[in-house]
């Protein structure tokens, strides 16, 4: 579906126009054109390729989706792809921007994300000495909006961990942490997944040999590239820590499990005395001490109380009862 299709001059909007019209302007050399698509279908990308002549196996990323983040160049166009990060009640949703940029327009494909980029227009629109620099400058404001909405999911990963460790000497709470840490854990994989291949290719717009369209731009690609890598030291950082708390929890689990086959091993150890005693005096022998005696009964049971109550005492003072 096409959201807009707008043509640019020297940092300023021209027009509104139709797609039957993008031909005409990608012939004025100081014009750019911005298209925004959602969710494009097979023939919506075959008429922006033949408007843009872009390249086919782009094309067919595009198509396809559920691609790994990158940057890849086709001649004189650019394709980038990059994750949209999203909460969703007790998970992430994962959308996906495609990117194709060339010297005089910037086609974006959204798809499978609830969140659009008219912030990003309405800004740009407002910067025209920096719209001026033409697509390249674009592609930095598209990139730094969604590099900014990791952020808000960062904090959300945070907040949890830190709900968690507060709960982790909670009596009883071992068991439920390990299942909370493991779906943190995995969340933090897919926050993990979208930064990092981002990360590595970002070095293909800044520094050294970059795509002409760039050129202009480099700095602030430099700025992008930062505000990923402390991103990525933040995921680093709650994984080795989600890591150090699944283990703290299954040692609590382990003390749990002692404590209880501590306190079984002690209750079995006094009902034994007093099965053996019983056992004992229960032989049908002939003779045997104090058998035909008048208080041997009540003394038996005497006796195997007092050692009940002698073992009782015994591990309650040493922390098993």
């Amino acid at each position: 579906m096409l959201i807009n299709c707008v043509a640019y001059e020297h940092g300023r909007k021209l027009a509104d126009i139709g797609t039957d019209q993008i031909a005409h302007w990608l012939k004025e050399p100081e014009a750019f054109v911005w298209v925004a698509l959602l969710d494009p279908s097979a023939e919506e990308l075959a008429q922006m390729q033949r408007e843009f002549g872009l390249h086919e196996l782009a094309v067919e990323d595009a198509l396809k989706g559920h691609q790994r983040p990158k940057i890849e160049e086709y001649g004189d166009m650019v394709f980038v792809v990059m994750h949209l990060v999203e909460p969703a009640d007790d998970d992430l949703a994962v959308g996906e921007v495609a990117v194709f940029v060339g010297k005089n327009f910037i086609l974006s494909a959204r798809s499978r994300s609830r969140h659009g980029f008219l912030g990003v227009r309405e800004r740009c629109e407002r910067e025209p000495l920096l719209l001026e620099r033409g697509s390249g400058f674009v592609l930095y404001a598209l990139m730094d909006a969604v590099v900014d909405r990791y952020f808000p999911v960062i904090d959300l990963l945070e907040a949890e961990l830190e709900g968690i460790e507060e709960q982790i000497f909670a009596a009883g709470a071992a068991r439920g942490n390990i299942e909370r840490l493991y779906d943190l854990k995995h969340r933090s994989a897919v926050l993990r997944h979208a930064v990092a291949p981002l990360l590595e290719m970002l070095n293909k717009l800044h520094g050294g040999r970059v795509p002409p369209v760039f050129a202009s731009t480099q700095e602030y690609f430099r700025d992008v590239h930062d505000h990923l890598a402390r991103i990525n030291g933040s995921i680093d950082t709650i994984r080795d820590t989600i890591g150090t708390a699944i283990q703290v929890n299954l040692s609590m689990v382990a003390i749990e499990e002692s404590e209880t086959n501590k306190r079984l091993a002690a209750w079995a150890a006094i009902f034994a005395v007093s099965t053996a005693m019983a056992g004992i005096w229960g032989m049908n022998f002939e003779v045997m001490p104090e058998l035909k005696w008048r208080y041997g009964y009540p003394a038996a049971l005497g006796a195997i109380v007092i050692a009940g109550l002698v073992l009782y005492r015994r591990f309650r003072k040493v922390g098993w009862l």
